[in-house]
Order: C-alpha cells, then structure tokens, then sequence
C-alpha cells in the first residue's frame, strides 16, 4: 500500500514549519440518546472485509484469515479488521461487503461494508474511490433498499489510510506538489464527509492517518527497529488539516455535531510504544514478510512454494504484513481509542 521515499526527507522543513503551533488530534462532538442501527462502511484495506475481488490481491490467499475464521475471506489481516471492532463496540454484526450483499439480504439490517483494499479519496490503481462507493449507497437509497429512518440511524465510517498519497509518489512524486496534494485530498475527504451527512446518516466518523513513518515497510530499513519519524509528519501534516475541517463542519451546527475523528496517530503510537502491555513483541515487524523485495506475504512461486515467512504466533504480533495490522493490533488500537471520547460518542445518537 505504500512505497515512501527520501521525499520525506527533503519534505521534512517544510512539514515541521507548518506544524509549528499546530493542536493535538482532538475533535469536537456531542451525545444523542440512542445508538446507531446500521453501520455503513466506506474506504480501503483497514476496512475491508471481502469486497475486492479473488486474483487482484493476496487477501484471498494463505495465510490470510488463519487466526479468523480460519481462512482467506478478503480481509488484510490474520483475522478481523478495524470493521469487525467497530461493529462488536456498536453491537452490531459486521455489515456484509456490498459485493455480496444479494446473496444475503438479510443481513442488510446491519448495513453494508462499501470498502476497498487499495483505494483511496481519489482515484488510484485499484477499484472504486469514495466518491463512487458513496454513489452505491446512494442508488440503494433510490431503490428504496435504505429509507429515510434507516439512515437517520446509521453511523457512516469511513477509512483513508494513505493509498492516495502512495499513488501520488508513484505516479507524481513532486515535493513541490506534495503539501497542495495533501491539502486537497483532505478537502476531497471532507466534501465526501459532506456527502455521506447529506444523504441522511446521523453520524459521520473519518480515522485520521496512522503513522506512516511506522510501517513495517518504513522500518525494514531500520531492521524493524525505529519509525521513519519524517514519514509520520505528513500523518501529522493530514490530521491537522482534517480537524480544523471536520470542526468547522461541526461548529456550523453546534447543537447537533455529526461529525467525529478517530485518533488512529496516538493509538497506534501508543501501542507501539508500550506492546508489552497487549503481549506484542518486536512491534514493528511484520508476522508475514516477503522473503525478498519482490515478494508478500501470500505469494507463492512454483511448485506451489511460499515466498514469504510466517511468525510463530500473530497473536504476538501488531502488525500482519508490511502495512496492515494483524488481528492482535487491531484490538490493541481499539482498546486504546476506548479511551478517547471521540470512540464513546460514536455511541451516543
């Protein structure tokens, strides 16, 4: 999901002067009396249960789903992804992926999963963006699959971990470019927050970015032993952006706020920097890896022989593969955004 580069490095001045005086990730929300009905889900891989398609990514292969339910299902991970968590704190089941939605109507009652491993707020290599995973709970709506009272309770959660700008520096990659880019994805982001509120759902939750300089794909050249700290500033350059947005979206109705920001930046650092305390060991590196760079984790060469290597224990692990969290640090991260009261509000309708 991400190829970084000594962009960074050079970008890191300009970073660091922009943040000078910048506010903690922190949001502005409000509590109504009852919890969310259904959860509809928007995004990329951190959320994605099953939507993209066999053959196109390494999610429907072993290893993937070995710790749940004990078999490749789509999802990027060992077992369950943020979805699954968000969904069990909602007490709700996790929503089916809106590509199998027809063949379990039933499950509808829950909401549906519109996330994509590898997409993003704009276009990238793989499937459909926000903008047109949005336009298919829209047409639902149009179909009468979704009424007015099914929306107004429903939570709307929607993921952007950073595919977007992985496709900028692969496609682009001018640092010039890059704090424009950053910029307007953020305000790509909020036009889709805008969208999802007009379309009638009661509350609207965004994560901000994860750390990036602290993905395995980051620390390998670390030997998986320290971040790459000028990475994690343009997570901190994109959070900041995205809470000055989402408060001014909720100042204008300062009665009824319906917008909320996850922390994903202090939760996965603060994890990382305390495994000990969720049984994780060796943090930063990945439990499945690609026994060379040209290789992941689920790839297989001839003879059907695997190109990469499995920890022993993913439980023990926090992330799962070079970019995505395991099972076991999606808990940890969860269990640190309980904390905060932006997760308890998402509660409260």
């Amino acid at each position: 999901m991400y190829s970084y580069n000594t962009l960074f490095t050079l970008l890191s001045l300009f970073v660091i002067l922009y943040l000078s005086g910048q506010r903690g990730l922190q949001v502005e929300g409000g509590k109504t009396k009852n919890g969310p009905k259904k959860l509809f889900v928007f995004g990329d891989s951190y959320c994605d249960t099953g939507n993209i398609k066999k053959g196109i990514a390494n999610s429907w292969g072993k290893p993937y789903g070995v710790s749940f339910p004990g078999k490749p299902v789509g999802r990027f991970s060992d077992g369950r992804v943020f979805t699954d968590f968000i969904a069990k704190y909602l007490k709700l089941k996790s929503p089916i992926p809106f590509s199998l939605w027809k063949l379990a109507p039933n499950r509808l009652k829950y909401g549906i999963n519109f996330a994509f491993g590898g997409t993003g707020a704009f276009d990238t290599l793989y499937g459909p963006n926000l903008t047109t995973q949005i336009g298919s709970l829209e047409k639902l709506i149009k179909d009468k699959v979704y009424t007015a009272s099914d929306l107004n309770h429903s939570l709307a959660l929607v993921s952007v971990a950073g595919n977007d700008y992985n496709h900028y520096l692969t496609t682009n990659g001018s640092l010039t470019g890059l704090i424009p880019f950053v910029v307007s994805l953020v305000n790509q982001t909020t036009n889709d927050l805008i969208r999802l509120k007009g379309l009638g759902v009661n509350k609207v939750v965004v994560d901000g970015l994860q750390p990036f300089g602290c993905l395995p794909i980051q620390t390998a050249p670390f030997s998986f032993q320290k971040c790459n700290e000028t990475a994690n500033q343009i997570s901190s350059l994109h959070n900041n952006l995205l809470i000055d947005s989402v408060n001014k979206l909720n100042n204008q109705n300062k009665d009824h706020p319906s917008f909320i920001i996850l922390n994903f930046f202090d939760s996965f650092t603060s994890v990382l920097k305390n495994p000990s305390k969720y049984n994780i060991q060796n943090p930063l590196k990945p439990c499945c890896v690609g026994v060379s760079s040209e290789y992941s984790c689920g790839n297989v060469g001839k003879n059907n022989v695997n190109k990469y290597t499995l920890c022993d224990d993913p439980k023990k692990a926090f992330f799962w593969d070079i970019v995505h969290p395991s099972q076991a640090g999606w808990h940890a991260v969860f269990e640190e955004l309980k904390k905060t009261e932006a997760l308890r509000q998402i509660r409260h309708h």
